[in-house]
């Protein structure tokens, strides 16, 4: 099994995170708005909880999670194609409800999904908790979650 690292972004990883982005095939088609035109800056990384999940033998990144804290919030989840089926995506939560703990972050964790991600999220803990209506460009209304903490 390939040993995976979880790690803190810094502001050079922007440029291969919004690459991830746009490589994932979860957004094609239908989905393409949520994701088009959309970039992840240095300074996004600078001011929130950004963690990468890496190949440790050659660094190759499989994944991120993007974690807001006033309120908490999941901002961004994505795990690179070539990574699905591996643990990734469990191991980034389960990282992302530790680091949460860790900040002192009470309520739980809001997380507005991509429709398709919802049944990952419920597997992983999550209770759903509304719908997010339509706002452009985006045309469809959107799971809205909680992780408890």
């Amino acid at each position: 099994m390939t040993e995976i690292l979880i790690m803190p972004a810094a502001a050079t990883d922007a440029d291969r995170l919004t690459a991830l982005i746009h490589d994932c095939s979860a957004y094609r088609g239908a989905y393409a708005p949520m994701i088009a035109g959309y970039r992840v800056t240095p300074e996004y990384l600078t001011r929130h909880e950004v963690h990468l999940a890496v190949r440790a033998a050659d660094g190759d990144l499989l994944g991120f999670y993007a974690l807001l804290t006033e309120p908490a919030e999941l901002d961004l989840m994505f795990v690179a194609d070539r990574a699905q089926g591996l643990g990734v995506g469990r191991r980034l939560i389960a990282h992302l409800l530790d680091r949460a703990r860790a900040l002192g972050l009470g309520g739980g964790i809001r997380v507005v999904s991509h429709p398709p991600a919802e049944a990952f999220y419920l597997r992983m803990g999550a209770e759903r908790v509304g719908t997010f209506p339509a706002r452009p460009p985006i045309g469809w209304d959107r799971p809205e979650l909680r992780f408890a903490l």
